[in-house]
């Protein structure tokens, strides 16, 4: 039996969106993880998956722990002998990846978004350089939107043939089943995620106060950690009576299915999951008009769309939300639901997916 080695820099992500294409792996190969353990180890294990632990620096470049990193694939390597390797996210992405070409390994990487990294100039250059070098061998890179593979292309990191755009992860149609539309006396409107700038909440909270600010009845429930620079503001708009905190939640299926409408004004994204699973759950969503959030809406039909890093965009599309009769907004949730079902199930995704792995070549 073939080994499938996937490095990955987070334990807990890999588990919610990755576990449906392990499970089909685990059917003809060995797989083995090799990830920082920050949860949902056990549950792998439990599976009858070996787990490696293997810290990875998530956040910025240190010359020190990334090239400590690079030395640990190689030991990893060397160690496991695998038949093929997987890598999700940049550090598994650049230093997986340079480990198993120059081991001779075939492996696939994923990229899940651009995130930071191509926003600063300097920065972009330099991680420009590393990707080239760690993709040059890799025999598919699979991106989640058809955006970041072009920046990948006009940047002469990889070429076109190498190639391969899912729809993200997918979502699964069992999990995140059509749940009717709630009968809120005022309109919920749901954010889920991480509350920090690159999400968009300096313009989400611009657009709630100002609807509160015009007499709109909503309330905005948020569910997510907070990075320490939003805190007085979140306590602010939960004193004002805007907004309900629920802090991060292990189930999100609740929250979307007691949600009028999901609100994600994100900067950047690989594919938003979060946009998926509302619309499964048969919920509209307003989101930013960017690669990674803008494929899962269909303005005006599924949800509405706003530009990125525009408060009075966003308010707006909030606002024709509220105008909007019920009838509207239940007719949007089932359209999101039926667009789920035909673009972006994780049965076709991990099914392509698999489809492009080569083993034994």
């Amino acid at each position: 039996m073939s080994e499938v080695l996937i490095l990955t820099n987070h334990s807990y992500m890999l588990y919610r969106f990755r576990l449906e294409l392990i499970q089909e792996l685990m059917k003809k190969h060995e797989v083995v993880l090799s990830m920082p353990f920050v949860g949902h180890e056990d549950d792998f294990q439990a599976l009858g998956l070996r787990c490696i632990k293997t810290d990875v620096d998530r956040r910025g470049i240190n010359p020190a722990t990334d090239l400590k990193l690079f030395h640990t694939y190689q030991r990893l390597l060397r160690n496991e002998q695998p038949d093929l390797v997987i890598t999700y996210s940049i550090k598994p992405n650049i230093y997986g990846g340079l480990a198993c070409a120059i081991a001779g390994i075939p492996y696939y990487a994923n990229v899940q978004g651009l995130g930071t990294a191509f926003q600063r100039k300097g920065l972009a250059q330099f991680v420009t350089v590393l990707y080239k070098l760690a993709l040059g061998k890799a025999k598919t890179v699979f991106f989640e939107n058809k955006a970041n593979a072009e920046e990948f292309f006009r940047r002469g990191i990889i070429s076109a043939e190498k190639a391969t755009v899912l729809p993200g992860a997918g979502i699964n149609l069992e999990q995140y089943p059509y749940t009717p539309y709630p009968k809120n006396e005022t309109v919920h409107f749901l954010y889920l995620g991480r509350i920090m700038k690159e999400k968009g909440m300096d313009e989400l909270f611009y657009a709630v106060k100002r609807l509160h600010d015009e007499g709109a009845a909503f309330t905005l429930d948020l569910v997510g950690f907070f990075e320490d620079a939003y805190k007085e503001q979140v306590e602010a708009l939960e004193a004002a009576g805007i907004a309900v905190f629920h802090g991060f939640q292990q189930d999100p299926r609740p929250f979307y299915a007691a949600a009028d409408c999901v609100v994600m004004p994100s900067y950047h994204e690989g594919m938003s999951n979060v946009n998926l699973e509302a619309a499964a759950t048969g919920r509209p969503v307003i989101t930013t008009d960017i690669p990674g959030c803008r494929e899962a809406v269909e303005d005006g039909v599924t949800g509405l769309l706003c530009r990125a890093g525009s408060g009075e965009d966003l308010y707006g599309a909030m606002k024709r939300f509220l105008e909007l009769p019920p009838a509207a907004r239940t007719a949007m949730g089932r359209a999101g639901r039926k667009k789920m079902e035909r673009e972006f199930d994780k049965k076709m995704v991990v099914a392509q997916a698999l489809g492009t792995l080569e083993f034994g070549g």
